[in-house]
């Protein structure tokens, strides 16, 4: 009987909690399909080849492989420049019989690709080219055999020699990385901006929740001090943790896992350091929505985890435009572009100030809400 009146007086609670039911009735349901609308989309890698010097015949062989895009340039500097400036995604330069290929090799995905594009459109230009010879060599023989039997004879002996050519070197170059990267080094300065995101809000959320039902806010908001004073001093304290906590996430990502960094470290400090301001804000403003500990870690499954989909972790260039729009109201997916930027083209940070500035744009709006959101307990 003990038992049951437990199990009873726990189900009249839950039954109560509304909040409790939504989420896990809810929200598996709200992620499974966002999950399914990522996931069923269309995964084809589209790749922009540049070219130099290659036969036009090679071009054509090569644009008609499905979602590759061929673009020549006159000269390798060229094709180089369009390459930073991630115009294309690989460059092929024909040095006499020989190819030179340079990758950008930000997406190993893409260089995947390329490389069995090229190799396909160069086994269908040779088989095309062996072919032309081979014809061209039969109406030669046919022509001489009707006319002369010895010259035909002859000609029958030395045309082999005539067909066979000498199998072109590929060369392989990395603009970043090498053959070795793979497609984690793609996403980690995602994840990277992941972790400081999802770390920073739990804990400046769960902080400022147990300042909230231990009474110390509401002793706090019973003094002269001014809404924006508190907002403000919360988040300077919970900000210099959030330094050092960032700090030691950029550093061990690079230095422990050995990620080549082609620009400054500073700048992937920088850039990761604002996002956890906005972490930081965001934790303060949910909080103030939570009744308890449990109710602060059920926003994580419905306002946390469906911003890793939408960040670039999974591509969203192949998806429909509605699909794209949403990732431009999540942070990660700027603070990812610009760690991006920084780690694999060596961009700086006055590169990528238009991604911090959105950040700080998501910085300044949590803000105000933050000290708006405080009348919920004082009025002033």
């Amino acid at each position: 009987m003990r038992t049951y009146a437990i199990m009873t007086r726990v189900l009249k609670e839950l039954i109560r909690d509304k909040r409790t039911l939504a989420l896990m009735f809810i929200a598996p349901i709200f992620i499974l399909i966002l999950m399914n609308l990522i996931f069923s989309a269309n995964q084809t890698t589209n790749i922009t080849v540049g070219t130099v010097s290659v036969s036009q015949s090679l071009n054509k062989d090569l644009g008609k492989s499905k979602h590759v895009d061929v673009k020549t340039y006159s000269t390798k500097t060229d094709a180089k420049k369009a390459l930073k400036n991630e115009t294309i995604d690989a460059v092929i330069k024909k040095n006499g019989n020989n190819y030179n290929l340079t990758y950008a090799n930000t997406d190993s995905s893409k260089t995947t690709a390329t490389k069995m594009a090229f190799k396909n459109a160069l086994t269908t230009n040779s088989t095309k080219t062996l072919q032309s010879h081979l014809t061209t060599a039969t109406t030669a023989l046919a022509k001489l055999k009707s006319q002369l039997p010895a010259a035909a004879a002859q000609s029958t002996q030395q045309a082999p020699t005539a067909t066979k050519q000498a199998a072109p070197k590929i060369t392989n170059h990395y603009a970043y990385g090498d053959s070795n990267t793979g497609f984690f080094n793609k996403i980690l300065p995602i994840l990277m901006g992941f972790f400081v995101f999802f770390f920073v809000f739990l804990i400046s959320g769960m902080a400022l929740l147990k300042e909230r039902t231990s009474g110390t806010l509401d002793r706090l908001l019973a003094t002269p001090v001014k809404r924006y004073e508190i907002v403000f001093g919360y988040m300077a304290s919970y900000g210099i943790l959030a330094v050092f906590q960032t700090i030691l996430i950029v550093v061990v990502t690079i230095w422990l896992l050995g990620i080549e960094v082609v620009g400054n470290v500073f700048g992937v400090i920088v850039v990761n350091l604002v996002l956890a301001l906005v972490a930081l804000a965001f934790g303060i403003l949910l909080s103030t929505f939570a009744n308890s500990e449990f109710q602060m870690v059920q926003f994580i499954p419905l306002m946390v985890i469906p911003q890793i989909f939408f960040s670039g972790i999974i591509p969203l260039d192949s998806m429909a435009g509605w699909v794209k729009d949403i990732s431009y109201v999540i942070p990660i997916k700027y603070s990812g572009d610009a760690a991006t930027k920084i780690i694999m083209n060596g961009q700086g940070l006055l590169d990528v100030l238009p991604d911090i500035g959105v950040l700080l744009v998501f910085l300044i709006i949590l803000t105000i809400l933050n000290i708006r959101g405080l009348r919920r307990y004082r009025k002033v």
